[in-house]
């Protein structure tokens, strides 16, 4: 069965796991994280955190799952969940989305971006642009729906993309923008240039716009501006978030995508084909946490950006070369310094030398461009200051 056909295999290949004998290997999450459990390393690669969420949304679920809330919920999301995302558009952007027809809620923000691209991709001519480095997802569902990935390089040291290159990027055959702001794995913030130039070209070549917007409450210098929210782009913008980052619930995988109600049917049409529904207790409960003051959210990102201080500090005490995050999980570091050229080998070393486990930057990128990232490594932040600062010893000591 070694030459089996089938969309896996595009699949495998566009996440860059498949190799030229046909055999899948693990993704570098699934790999680095076993390399922790083995070797008794601190676990600063994959982006869970380590601390359950605000005690009113885990209470939320509990009273849910005893009031019998257990079935199936109805396709698009149960109504309350539905009408507090629209609140929760209304309220931080001045979004009007309408619960009943222009919002779904979905099995994590990457169901929603899958749907979305399965729902949207029409030939193997069209192409979807995205930023690299990029979410391990992006090129596998990409592949997945027979579309042809275009990248566009964010290079240090404000992981900005270079508008020429952009604007030569995006042309008649692109079917998407696919926009991840603030950026993992990166933790850029796309500028206001950036955003209207990527405005401009969907109208100009007709695209639509998808953005995934998972860390948009976890902003440290300013707070996010949604693309939806500039002028002309609403019309064309299918906008993607979740719950696991913003309340610390990563495994009840509740997401949501909103935008117009004709490319919402697109998405829904093919989304109730995949998980049909989910997290029936769940919803409720992070209709709760989206109703929650806004203290909640400006201590989530202040409590965030503590946490990246203190990554940062040990790192640099360490001899990496640290480029602050304005947003998101994670803080990249330069290794070069410490031999950390090939970072794909300095990482795997990592967990036996200094007990830290982290992910390579090049994990991200396009086999072609990962020597353009070389050096570069992506730490998480989002654990307990105690696990961080313990991190931070034994990254110095190492």
């Amino acid at each position: 069965m070694s030459s089996l056909a089938g969309a896996w295999r595009r699949t495998a290949a566009g996440a860059g796991l498949l190799s030229p004998d046909g055999v899948v290997a693990p993704t570098i999450f699934a790999e680095m994280s076993a390399l922790a459990v083995r070797t008794g390393a601190i676990n600063l690669g994959q982006g869970f955190p380590d601390e359950d969420g605000p005690a009113e949304v885990l209470d939320a679920a509990r009273a849910a799952i005893a009031d019998g809330m257990n079935q199936y919920p109805p396709g698009r999301g149960v109504p309350d969940l539905l009408a507090a995302i629209s609140e929760h558009q209304q309220r931080f952007y001045g979004l009007a989305v309408d619960p009943a027809s222009e919002v779904i809620v979905t099995a994590g923000a990457t169901e929603a971006l899958t749907a979305t691209l399965l729902a949207l991709i029409d030939s193997p001519d069209d192409e979807v642009v995205v930023f690299e480095p990029y979410y391990d997802s992006y090129a596998a569902a990409v592949a997945l729906a027979g579309a042809r990935l275009r990248t566009v390089g964010l290079r240090r040291p404000d992981f900005q993309p270079d508008l020429e290159e952009l604007a030569a990027s995006v042309t008649d055959r692109t079917r998407i923008i696919l926009v991840n702001d603030p950026h993992n794995p990166t933790g850029a913030v796309f500028s206001p240039e950036v955003q209207n130039e990527i405005v401009r070209l969907a109208h100009r070549h007709d695209a639509i716009i998808v953005t995934d917007e998972v860390y948009e409450h976890l902003t440290f210098d300013a707070p996010h501006v949604p693309i939806a929210t500039l002028p002309g782009a609403a019309e064309r913008t299918l906008t993607i978030s979740s719950a696991g980052k913003t309340f610390s619930t990563t495994g009840w995988k509740i997401g949501w995508v909103h935008g117009p109600a004709e490319l919402i049917t697109a998405v829904l049409t093919v989304k109730q084909y995949l998980t049909y529904v989910n997290g029936s207790a769940f919803q409720p409960a992070i209709a709760v946490g989206l109703r929650l003051a806004d203290s909640f959210f400006t201590d989530a990102a202040a409590a965030l950006a503590r946490k990246h201080t203190i990554l940062g500090d040990g790192l640099r005490a360490a001899g990496y070369d640290v480029i602050p995050p304005r947003g998101g999980y994670f803080t990249v570091a330069d290794a070069t310094a410490l031999g950390g050229a090939d970072t794909a080998a300095f990482c795997r070393e990592m967990p036996e030398k200094t007990g830290v486990v982290a992910i390579p930057l090049s994990a991200f990128v396009s086999r072609e461009h990962q020597g353009e990232y070389a050096g570069l490594v992506r730490f998480a932040a989002c654990k307990k200051v105690e696990v961080l600062e313990e991190a931070a010893a034994r990254l110095a000591a190492g």
